[in-house]
Formats: C-alpha cells, structure tokens, sequence
C-alpha cells in the first residue's frame, strides 16, 4: 500500500483486520531506569518526545484525580490517595520498583469492605480530555488501560491474589462488593471521559491476567461466573461509544478467547509469546481476522537478554506471522524493563519500522 496513513488511521485499519501503510507501533510504558536512558538516548525530555522518537501510533487519554485524600499515609509505604493501595520500594541490580503490601483489606468482612473509602467520579478532572484528543487528533487515542475492569490482580493489590481466588471460588461477599464499589467507580469515570471526548477517543483499553506462564489461573466456570458479566459491563460501554474494546492479558490467556470474541472484544493485548498457546504462530492460526493483536515482542526475552541481533531477528519474525492480512499492532508484551539494554531497546523499535512496511 502506497498511501501514508496518519497514526489513527493505521491503527484502527490494523484493528480492522485489514492492511495498513504500514505495522503501527502500539503503546509504550517503561520503568524508571530505562525510561531515563531512553530519554537520554534521544535527548528528549518528557513522554510526548519519546514515543515521537520511537514513532508511536497511539496516545492514552486520562483525567486526573483532583479530590481529597482518602487515606493517610505511613511511614516507609508509598499509600494510594484514592484507593488506599500499600506499596513499598525494592531496590534490585537494574534499578527498583514499588511492590504491593500489607494489603489493608485481606481479612476484610461486608461491613469494612461497605466503608472503605473509594473516589466519588464527580472528583475528576474531565476538562482537559476534549483539547488533549484534538491536540492528538492524527493519533489513535485510547482511554483506561489494564486496570480498568481488572478484578483478580488490581483487588488483590487490596486484599492479596490468594484471598481474591478464594471469594470467586466461594462466593465471599466482601471480596466481591470489593469489586463491584471499585468497578463501578471506574465505569462511571469512563464514561465521563468518553463523554468528555466528544468523540475523540478511539479505543477503550481494558484488562485482565488470566494465566500463569503454563495454564490458567481460574477456571472457564468460574471465568464466567463472576469476570464475564462484570466485564461485559465495560465491553457495552465501549459499543455504546463505537469504538474498539482491547483487553490486556498476561500469561497463558487463550482460553478465553473464544468467550471475549462472544462478549464483542475485538483485540487482545500483552500476548507473551513464551506462555503456553500464546506464541504469535498459534494466535494467528487460532484467532486471525477475529481477534486483533497488539504486543507479542516479549520484554522476557531478547529484548533483555539477547544481542541486538537477536532483538531484530525477534521482530522480523513475529512480523513475518502477524502482518499478513493486518489485525496486528507491534508493542512490548509489558512496561519495558529495566534490565533491557538500551541499544535493545532501541533496535526493537527501529526494526518494527524498518520492517513493518506493507
């Protein structure tokens, strides 16, 4: 295909299944460390320089936070203002990175899980998202991300993953109003910024990690049970608006394809080639023209411990599956790490253009 496509343009053909000007290059997140030598390497100094460096194809709308503080802080943790998450600092040998604990509401009953304070939707900013999706027109323009409508892992940053497991296999009430209260707090501030938009937002971005490394983390029983409904309830947001729902998946998550094609997700995202049934091969053979991809360069493997060369031969070759017919956004599996090599880094990002074009 000759014609240059804006961003958007390429973007939204590739969800479509059809093929663009070229791959886009999808959405970029990095840790501290590698965020800083990225920066570096090209001399720019905020996020808009970098993904104008690294040629991204996409922007994230968001609306911050502008009420009171719901919980107060302690001593030594990192408390989150609206949601009363605990994290601490862990330092390794590439850098740190902030990691959940204490988890205030593991032994939570009805009644505390009712009275722990969540943010009220009317206490975000949403007058900005109109000038931010005009300023970006000639990108694609997501809203939410993998916390939206995130059940096991976000509640379990509250209550941990092993209590989280047991209210979904025993139907404990108060892990599950847990859910609800926070679901619906973020449904409603969506909704707002979609709103708020006035159509300027193209994809709604949501998420779920349903594997481990090797199986599924739950059931499909019980996937239906009590995920299904809850996120088909983000999914009829994004119909009600026209756009695309993409739903982030870590580990083996195959399995729930077919139930995500049913509920009216047109594209998954994460894709970690090294999970069981997850490699691009078996998601082209299993899902093309059905299900769109964004993700598949792994930041496990030779972005962090190969050569360049090796970072190279990565791309061409999940290129050489995924870009037939189109349906396929080329991104990291997961934020970029810190112990990934700049020059890696940087090769993966040149290779998805230099090889990407149609």
């Amino acid at each position: 295909m000759s014609t240059t496509m804006t961003s958007k343009e390429r973007v939204l053909t590739a969800f479509a299944h059809q093929e663009p000007d070229r791959v886009p290059i999808g959405m970029v997140h990095c840790n501290g460390n590698i965020d800083t030598r990225l920066k570096a390497h090209f001399g720019v100094t905020d996020n808009e320089g970098l993904f104008q460096a690294l040629r991204v194809d996409m922007r994230g709308a968001w609306v911050p936070y502008v009420g009171p503080r719901l919980h107060a802080e302690v001593p030594g943790r990192n408390v989150d203002a609206m949601f009363g998450v605990h994290t601490r600092w862990i330092e390794h040998e590439s850098g740190g990175y902030w990691d959940f604990c204490d988890f205030p509401l593991q032994n939570a009953m009805l009644e505390e899980a009712e009275a722990w304070p969540m943010p009220n939707p009317d206490d975000f900013d949403y007058s900005g998202v109109a000038e931010f999706c005009e300023r970006n027109r000639e990108y694609c323009i997501t809203v939410g991300g993998p916390g939206l409508g995130d059940i096991i892992n976000s509640t379990g940053m509250l209550r941990t993953m092993e209590q989280v497991l047991v209210d979904l296999m025993t139907d404990d009430e108060a892990g599950l109003r847990i859910i609800d209260r926070k679901l619906d707090v973020l449904l409603e501030m969506t909704a707002r910024t979609l709103e708020a938009a006035k159509g300027g937002i193209d994809v709604l971005w949501m998420g779920e990690d349903l594997g481990t490394q090797h199986a599924p983390l739950i059931s499909l029983e019980l996937f239906r049970k009590h995920i299904r409904p809850r996120h088909q309830r983000v999914v009829d947001l994004g119909k009600a608006y026209g756009i695309p729902v993409m739903i982030h998946t870590c580990g083996s998550s195959s399995w729930a394809y077919e139930d995500f094609i049913e509920m009216g997700i047109g594209v998954v995202d994460t894709l970690q080639p090294e999970a069981t049934n997850m490699d691009p091969a078996y998601l082209k053979a299993h899902f093309g023209g059905r299900l769109a991809c964004h993700g598949c360069i792994s930041t496990a493997g030779p972005l962090a411990y190969g050569t360049v060369d090796d970072v190279v031969a990565d791309v061409r070759q999940t290129l050489e599956i995924m870009k037939p017919g189109g349906g396929y956004v080329l991104a990291p599996t997961h934020s970029l790490q810190d112990n990934s090599p700049t020059d890696n880094a940087v090769a993966m990002f040149e290779a998805a253009w230099e090889y990407g074009t149609y």
